[in-house]
């Protein structure tokens, strides 16, 4: 509808002229219904004389274009309302004595209850657009494979692409290769109720059944709470985490132990709004910037920043001329890297091929802070000592640690080719927790 009435603008020269004499249209007008695409329009002289150019002729069908009557309720005319927004737009929202000198037509008190009852506390209005925008992302997501209940599921095979993706999820059997709890039926194993038991061992053996059952009472929990959320395919997951701001994904990780309270929809919501409003804080602190460098019109917004990535810039390479300056501190290997450098501007390979850590400046990353991350407590002090060197958090690492003993278990042994085949990080970090599990005597070399 808001296409249709940005047809009936108050400049006339937002029309075409009119295709007979020229002159601007003024309503009511005609518009051809048959000849396109581009709109053939007509006056009401023109119109009555028969006028035929080119295609058109005097007997095609057509449409009476104008804006007196009403859209939303009555008393207000698709004219006075789109003057009505374009007054909002100019004079900014809550300005009602600015709006209503520019409309003319209407009051103060007329132009605030209408615009406030249609536009801000009109349910219609606002389900409308959240079905545009729901159309819209529908339009722009990627398209999802149908899948019906009949359909036979996807069977990957063990420990390949597919099935790490999945986390080891089976469809076909609505299970993971490898339960929460995994054990939990070895304690029930060896148990067996006979006649001649005592009333304390058969008490007994019924008290081991019953934590049974609220072990897999926690198991459907926790499968119930990753099928809920969409958590099976864990690198999808994480793509969709990346399309938020930095500080909002450290809030999406803060707030995600939480997600098992509510649903996934009200999850998504309250991280969606929280999303919205980092957005709106970061434009609003953008605004105040330009407001405090007397900056009054979004043309020299843009020049401001422009200039100011100029001078970030600079700055910046001024910070790494000095960080070089204040870690070179041997006069050789300066004179090293300056004739290194000399070479390479002058399009000669250099001699001198290798420069010392410390005549760089390059320093080492410190050691990652493992305070109050999740998995700590289940680490002894060597494995503490290797998540701070190798920078890896507990969570990934006993991740890691648990597919490299599942692997070894499986094939008898274990080499550092198969360890980077299963595990895609860094080779450097998987030869360390490679090297510290067969130190540890967690597993064997094949």
């Amino acid at each position: 509808m808001m296409d249709r009435l940005a047809s009936f603008g108050n400049d006339p020269s937002d029309k075409p002229p009119c295709r007979g004499c020229s002159s601007n249209l003024v309503e009511p007008y005609i518009k051809c219904a048959e000849c396109g695409p581009s709109s053939f329009l007509l006056c009401l002289q023109c119109f009555t004389r028969g006028f035929e150019y080119k295609k058109h002729e005097s007997d095609h069908k057509y449409e009476i274009m104008t804006s007196d009557f009403p859209v939303l309720e009555s008393g207000w005319t698709a004219q006075e309302e789109i003057a009505l927004l374009e007054a909002v737009m100019d004079c900014g929202f809550g300005n009602w004595q600015d709006v209503a000198y520019q409309m003319r037509t209407k009051s103060k008190e007329e132009c605030e209850g209408h615009y406030m009852k249609n536009f801000i506390n009109n349910p219609l209005f606002s389900s409308t657009l959240l079905s545009l925008r729901q159309m819209e992302e529908a339009r722009t997501a990627d398209t999802a494979i149908p899948f019906k209940p009949t359909d036979d599921p996807p069977r990957p095979t063990f420990d390949s692409m597919l099935s790490r993706d999945m986390a080891g999820y089976m469809p076909a059997r609505a299970d993971f290769m490898e339960e929460f709890d995994n054990y939990a039926e070895w304690d029930l194993k060896d148990i067996d109720f006979v006649d001649d038991d005592s009333d304390i061992l058969h008490a007994l053996k019924i008290a081991v059944v019953d934590i049974y059952h609220s072990r897999l009472k926690e198991r459907g929990r926790r499968k119930k709470i990753i099928r809920d959320h969409g958590l099976i395919n864990l690198r999808k997951f994480q793509i969709l985490e990346r399309r938020y701001p930095k500080e909002v994904q450290d809030l999406y990780d803060a707030m995600r132990r939480f997600a098992r309270v509510v649903g996934p929809v009200e999850h998504d919501k309250f991280i969606e709004s929280h999303a919205l409003e980092f957005e709106l804080r970061r434009e609003i602190s953008r605004l105040q910037e330009y407001r405090r460098a007397g900056i009054q019109s979004f043309c020299s917004a843009t020049v401001y920043e422009r200039v100011k990535r100029v001078r970030e810039e600079e700055r910046r390479k001024r910070t790494m001329l000095v960080d070089v300056l204040q870690y070179i501190q041997d006069g050789r290997a300066c004179q090293q890297w300056l004739s290194k450098q000399a070479a390479i501007d002058a399009g000669i390979t250099p001699l001198v091929t290798t420069i010392t850590t410390s005549a760089t400046g390059r320093r080492s990353a410190p050691p990652l802070n493992l305070t109050g991350l999740p998995g700590t407590e289940k680490l002894n002090d060597r494995e503490r000592e290797l998540c701070q060197v190798v920078r890896l958090v507990p969570g990934a690492y006993l991740e890691y640690k648990q597919a490299l003993l599942n692997e070894c278990r499986r094939q008898g042994g274990l080499r550092l080719a198969q360890a980077r085949a299963l595990i895609k990080i860094d080779v450097n970090k998987t030869r360390k927790i490679y090297d510290f599990l067969i130190k540890e005597g967690h597993i064997t070399k094949a």
